[in-house]
């Protein structure tokens, strides 16, 4: 059940960016403790930024995203 111009929407739609910002940041705490002691890294900053792009993703999945035509049909 695609919407006709899905491809357009998920190229422009930024909860979709913020989405992948937050995996990557998910995949760089997993990532973490492999190089632990080589790279100064606060604890927790990963997990932090990951969790404000997940709130970021959701803000912006409500909100309307101009540059998308006939998005809601």
């Amino acid at each position: 059940m695609f919407i006709s111009n899905w491809w357009q929407v998920l190229k422009r739609a930024w909860s979709i960016r913020w989405i992948v910002l937050a995996g990557l940041l998910s995949g760089l705490e997993v990532f973490l403790p492999i190089i632990d002691g080589s790279v100064e890294i606060p604890r927790g900053l990963f997990a932090a930024l990951s969790g404000a792009a997940t709130c970021a993703a959701f803000i912006s999945r409500i909100l309307a995203q101009k540059g998308v035509s006939d998005a809601d049909q």
